[in-house]
């Protein structure tokens, strides 16, 4: 009986797919859609990521509720759904002639954002597993990397041979066709539907759940607890500097790598980010977690500082693969820290509307690094602003409660 395979493995699969398409195109690619769309147009810095951040800004509202979405609707109709609203946005990108258009553009594409990003991943695995959530949350966060490492990079060299509208269209065909596959074939709403519970082991009846007491307990109730905002402030303020130079990585690194080295710079980032989370993942249950997010700021704030100043290719591609290291994690380690210091039966709450903060917040690391690109002439200045920003971020982690009482939640 314990040696069964379990149809779970089949869902982490599938939201591992999931992840590789929505961030290669819906997060990664964004680098790539402004560094192509300035070259294009002659249009500003500061004019293409401003509807960037009402992209982020958009998708963070959809992430705050669509827990409720899924609980309603179930993963396979909204991932279903959400692939094509971020198809639609991505081919919409390749014929736009004129800023304004990059507004309705980037909020079709936001829907399709908020319904498959980080908030996604842990609600569609968590009815599946508990004991091993935090790994299989791992793997399926690597396929977010993966996007990173091979649909944002493999972007640059198609729309050189086939031109920005056509590999657009291309990309997006991709992703649509492959995640309506994906979402009606493989994803279900919980083990219940195979008569099983989480982690395969038996199913459960009524009133065997996960005690602790959390019916009266509402999202606002952590709001007013040092505890979480210790844990989403600075993962917030982490991610501005971190979306905000990812957004920005192409056009930052051209001058000193060519378009060709800028790839292989994005490939860099990406492919560390790998190897960050894979050492993360051996070594985060045997050590404070809080403590691994702190170092893994700290590890991405001296990668920026190699590239602030630019001075060599070598400095480029040692900083891109620094800053690399964390890309991964700081997106997996907020639901790592939440699922050890709150209650389980929470966490599927907590996650959304930590990620739905995130969001919101990084929604203008984009536009803070344009806006300052655009002021000063160069990147110098924002780079430094997105290093002050990670070393606080690594600062609060480690104020935050250094024990978690038997009372977790309560304060």
């Amino acid at each position: 009986m314990g040696s069964r395979y379990f149809y779970g493995w089949n869902v982490v699969g599938a939201t591992f797919v999931m992840a590789l398409w929505s961030f290669g195109l819906g997060f990664y690619g964004l680098t790539v859609y402004v560094a192509a769309l300035q070259s294009l147009h002659g249009w500003s810095a500061a004019t293409v990521s401003t509807p960037v951040t009402v992209y982020y800004v958009a998708g963070a509202l959809v992430t705050v509720v669509i827990g409720q979405v899924y609980q309603r609707f179930g993963p396979q109709l909204v991932v279903g759904a959400g692939s094509v609203a971020m198809a639609a946005g991505v081919a919409a990108l390749g014929i736009v002639t004129d800023p304004w258009q990059l507004y309705p553009v980037f909020l079709v594409m936001s829907l399709g954002w908020g319904a498959m990003s980080g908030a996604a991943i842990n609600i569609i695995l968590a009815p599946w597993f508990e004991r091993r959530r935090g790994f299989v949350v791992s793997i399926a966060f690597n396929g977010a990397t993966l996007g990173g490492v091979i649909v944002a990079p493999a972007l640059i060299p198609l729309i050189g041979a086939v031109g920005f509208s056509r590999a657009l269209a291309t990309a997006a065909s991709l992703l649509v066709v492959t995640l309506l596959a994906v979402s009606a074939g493989v994803m279900r709403r919980g083990p219940e539907v195979r008569g099983l519970g989480p982690d395969g082991g038996p199913p459960r009846t009524a009133g065997t759940g996960p005690a602790g007491g959390g019916g009266r307990w509402r999202r606002g109730d952590a709001l007013r607890t040092w505890r979480f905002w210790s844990v989403s402030a600075p993962f917030a303020l982490g991610l501005a500097a971190q979306v905000g130079v990812l957004t920005h990585l192409v056009a930052l690194v051209t001058p000193a790598l060519g378009v060709a080295g800028a790839a292989w710079a994005v490939s860099t980032a990406t492919a560390a980010a790998i190897i960050g989370r894979l050492v993360t993942g051996v070594v985060v249950d045997r050590l404070n977690r809080r403590v691994v997010a702190s170092a893994t700021l700290t590890v991405q704030a001296v990668g920026l500082a190699l590239l602030a100043p630019a001075p060599s290719a070598g400095f480029v591609y040692a900083g891109c693969a620094l800053f690399g290291l964390g890309v991964g994690n700081l997106t997996s380690l907020p639901g790592l820290i939440l699922a050890v210091e709150w209650p389980p039966e929470r966490f599927g709450s907590l996650v959304s509307l930590v990620v739905g903060i995130n969001q919101f917040t990084f929604a203008f690391g984009p536009s803070l690094v344009g806006v300052m690109r655009d002021w000063t002439g160069a990147y110098g200045a924002a780079v430094g602003a997105c290093i002050v920003l990670q070393a606080t971020a690594a600062v609060v982690l480690l104020l935050g409660p250094r024990r978690v009482p038997s009372t977790i939640g309560q304060g």
